[in-house]
């Protein structure tokens, strides 16, 4: 019996090799399986470095000028009575908008009766746009700029306009031009536009004259001296709005 025992003993001992052989070799297996995805960490950890990073965001440029100032306050009173003598409101009439610290504009017309020596008509517009720096579109003063030279081309090409002359502006804001022509609306329109800018805002000022009833024509170099100084009166006005 104990012969017997003893036998199966190493027998059962035989048999248990095998199997601590197999579990061994699993081990190994998940051993190796650990080390590919321990390579698998390291060459995306590579890739991750190897990747660009994002670009960064380009700063805008500040703008200059955040706000406008009140449009029919732009121009002083006493110069609106003398380009506009008796105006229908000396306090101007200004346009609708959706946001006044990016447009404004306001206008005066009147009439001046003057009995048996005729009458004087005057019309006195101010437009003023004021641009943000954009990241797509631009700084604001490139923004300025593209619409300063759109109303310059503007008010050459206006409808029905004749003898139109262009001209560059010294002493008023950055850049300024002065466009004059006339036109034929039962008697002749002597039209003085003068736009500017000044930083991110493009300032538009339009004046004409007519006369009727035998009074002589207005004086088309009275009519833009009178622009030019409303139009410097305007940009001076945007600089204090933002002090």
């Amino acid at each position: 019996m104990h012969r017997s025992a003893s036998r199966f003993t190493r027998v059962l001992a035989c048999a248990a090799v095998p199997v601590v052989l197999a579990v061994s070799g699993c081990s190994s297996d998940s051993g190796s399986g650990s080390g590919s995805d321990g390579d698998g960490g390291r060459k995306s950890g590579a890739s991750s470095a190897s990747s660009p990073s994002a670009k960064p965001t380009p700063t805008l440029e500040k703008v200059a000028f955040a706000k406008l100032p009140e449009p029919c306050k732009a121009i002083v009173q006493k110069t609106v009575d003398t380009l506009v003598p008796e105006a229908k409101d000396k306090d101007g009439t200004s346009a609708k908008s959706n946001d006044l610290t990016s447009r404004a504009t306001c206008s005066w017309n009147g009439l001046d009766e003057n009995g048996l020596k005729g009458s004087e008509y005057r019309w006195l517009a101010i437009s003023m746009a004021r641009y943000d720096s954009h990241e797509t579109l631009g700084s604001g003063n490139k923004r300025a700029a593209e619409q300063y030279a759109k109303q310059v081309e503007a008010a050459k090409t206006a409808e029905g306009a004749t003898g139109v002359k262009a001209a560059d502006a010294a002493g008023i804001g950055d850049e300024a031009t002065t466009v004059t022509s006339s036109a034929k609306k039962q008697v002749d329109f002597f039209n003085q536009t003068v736009v500017a800018r000044t930083e991110n805002v493009v300032i538009t000022l339009d004046y004409n004259g007519a006369s009727y009833e035998g009074m002589k024509a207005p004086d088309p170099a009275k009519l833009l001296q009178g622009a030019v100084a409303a139009a410097k009166e305007a940009v001076a006005s945007v600089a204090a709005a933002n002090k």
